[in-house]
């Protein structure tokens, strides 16, 4: 059944007020902004989070983008492909800890086919009654032109051997010149897109995520929201935005920008001097704008992952209304050095503080209980 869009709002934000509000508004102003718009559309004041845990089956990956850590090639002695029994192992574990999904994806490994996959699906339903939010647009092209299937078959078959919901990964800024330098060999912005929107058209919910902070100027920030605002205009899929920060430690693209940074004559130094990671002024910007931009997205994510625990809270007065997941494992962000950690009691604790009702939800934003 195909998702119903959500009614768009009709005095939206047109790109060219939203990258005048991005680079000029008064970062207190677009935060009440922003809150205002959060308020509209979710007056009862509750705070949302989710009991899961990323699963990643392996880090061998033939796209090494350069702003990413967890990459590893086929010979590296680092370079791991999850068992069988220690990936199910690790999902009975979650739901002892009250799990409702795992957050399964990994990297481009050429000794995997769509039948792994497959079979893969069907033994986790088979043992477990867990949703499964698994496979982002860059696996999931990977894996149709390895079979030589359209996307939209691909999808099918993985939807009917128990795929639930696709996470919104391999978007970083939906602008290919900006991919062009920091993931050459990813998919472009348009294969996203068309994963996403087939996703939608099977009626499959998915997520949608921004990673900015890198080599991307605030038009191609823009540029990223108004092409998800667009495709939920379409289908209304998307059940959440998530933006978050890139996180430089240990990667290439970091290390590439710092010697060019050394350079007197460095185009780069004169544009940002703050060449490493977003600050926290600009981080609750971008998530300030992606809640006033998106006004048909009902749900944007705070980022206690990249941004810690405190910020996020902040978060929650700059238009976010989710807390994210209590992340029972994450390797990604943790392999650039950033691992923050936190439990389900920290998180209940940090909404209640920011004077905000906590509430445990499930993959589609459905209330589990309130706290």
């Amino acid at each position: 059944m195909r998702n119903k869009p959500i009614k768009k709002n009709t005095d939206r934000l047109t790109k060219k007020e939203g990258l005048m509000l991005l680079e000029k508004a008064d970062l207190l102003e677009l935060g009440r902004m922003a809150d205002e718009t959060r308020k509209r559309l979710h007056p009862e004041g509750i705070v949302t989070f989710i009991i899961d845990r990323n699963i990643n089956y392996t880090n061998i990956c033939i796209n090494r983008c350069r702003f990413c850590a967890f990459w590893r090639d086929e010979d590296d002695p680092e370079a791991y492909l999850l068992e069988k029994n220690e990936l199910l192992k690790k999902i009975e574990e979650t739901i002892k800890l009250g799990g409702t999904q795992i957050l399964i994806q990994g990297g481009l490994n050429p000794g995997l086919d769509l039948s792994y996959f497959i079979n893969l699906l069907r033994e986790i339903k088979s043992r477990f009654d867990m949703n499964i939010h698994g496979f982002s647009p860059p696996e999931i092209c990977y894996m149709a032109d390895r079979a030589n299937l359209t996307i939209r078959e691909t999808l099918g078959l993985l939807r009917d051997a128990g795929l639930d919901s696709i996470p919104g990964g391999g978007a970083e800024i939906l602008s290919d010149r900006v991919k062009e330098v920091i993931s050459p060999k990813k998919i472009k912005s348009d294969r996203w897109l068309k994963v996403m929107e087939e996703a939608h058209k099977l009626g499959m919910k998915t997520t949608a995520t921004m990673m900015f902070g890198s080599i991307e100027k605030a038009e191609d920030i823009i540029k990223h929201l108004d092409a998800i605002r667009g495709l939920q205009d379409k289908a209304g899929g998307f059940t959440a935005f998530i933006p978050w920060s890139f996180q430089p430690g240990n990667t290439e693209l970091a290390k590439s920008l710092e010697l060019r940074a050394q350079s007197k004559n460095s185009e780069l130094r004169t544009q940002n001097s703050e060449l490493f990671a977003a600050t926290a002024v600009e981080y609750l910007r971008v998530l300030a704008i992606s809640r006033i931009y998106l006004d048909n997205i009902k749900n944007i994510q705070a980022s206690w992952v990249t941004q810690g625990l405190k910020l996020a809270q902040v978060a929650l007065r700059f238009g976010a209304n989710d807390f994210g997941s209590t992340m029972i494992e994450e390797n990604v962000i943790a392999s650039t050095g950033v691992s923050y950690r936190v439990s389900k009691e920290d998180i209940i604790k940090a909404i209640r503080d920011a004077e905000f009702k906590p509430a445990q939800r499930n993959t589609y934003y459905k209330i589990i209980q309130y706290f």
